[in-house]
């Protein structure tokens, strides 16, 4: 399993690792096994429905929609993981170890797109074989040597690239990261605040999502690794960026920064 470090915007490295290939692999058949289940259950109920005033295909494309934001969907809702990412312990971020924006994840879903696309081509080039149907069309050969072609750029860019990235996520700039890895992000900055929480530190709304993301990384690592000096440096950097005085200790400063955030993100 590769290591690779990422650069927070306070100068302080995280290390994330980026999962073995089979495990990226099962996460794919596991989230394919799921649509595949559900297209059969789909499948059953159009059949079952009459249809026959529908000549465009519209109950059909609708029984399909599903499948066509089923990564969208779930890697928005679930913070960067799919069914199958989060049984095997998965988790997309983007390149500075935070949440990805929805940009991003639109991003990757549009070329995730391709993925079905493939499976598509696999079938039919199943078909054709048994059938023999459409065998010598110019047509059906290039569709076919393209989705292959996609299929192994994409397999040999997660093979040979550094941060493990297909071509998705070096558009969206994101990065596949395992969920257990030892610099690992919470799935989320935002935490319970009670109403009657006084902040103490305003100028922590100046700073960006990404900011906060890099603050509550750096203070779950630093806490992990019983690290006091990035927890240190971190308070410092932001101590000067917001020209902030405060006497807390590093960990409480950070910690009253995130509680901050989270009582004024709300009101």
């Amino acid at each position: 399993m590769g290591v690779i470090k990422v650069p927070t915007n306070f100068n302080i490295e995280l290390e994330f690792e980026i999962p073995e290939f089979y495990k990226r692999l099962i996460s794919l058949f596991i989230d394919l096994l799921i649509q595949y289940i559900y297209l059969r259950i789909a499948n059953e109920v159009y059949m079952s429905i009459d249809h026959s005033n529908d000549p465009i295909g519209a109950y059909r494309l609708l029984f399909l929609l599903p499948i066509m934001i089923y990564h969208v969907v779930f890697e928005i809702t679930m913070n960067g993981q799919s069914i199958g990412k989060k049984i095997m312990g998965l988790r997309v971020v983007d390149e500075n170890g935070g949440r990805p924006s929805i940009s991003q994840f639109a991003i990757r879903w549009l070329l995730r797109l391709s993925d079905v696309w493939i499976v598509q081509v696999l079938l039919y080039v199943l078909y054709v074989v048994v059938t023999g149907d459409g065998l010598g069309n110019p047509e059906v050969i290039f569709i076919v040597v393209f989705g292959f072609g996609f299929l192994v750029t994409d397999i040999a860019l997660v093979i040979s690239s550094k941060k493990g990235q297909r071509v998705g996520d070096i558009l969206a700039k994101t990065i596949l990261i395992s969920t257990r890895s030892r610099g690992n992000i919470e799935e989320t900055v935002f935490q319970e605040v009670a109403d009657s929480y006084t902040p103490s530190f305003p100028q922590i709304m100046q700073l960006s999502d990404k900011d906060l993301n890099a603050i509550k990384s750096i203070l779950e690592t630093a806490r992990r690794k019983g690290d006091f000096a990035m927890a240190e440096a971190a308070s410092y950097k932001i101590k000067n960026h917001l020209k902030i005085d405060s006497q807390l200790g590093a960990f409480d400063f950070l910690d009253v920064l995130l509680k901050d955030y989270n009582y004024l993100s709300t009101k």
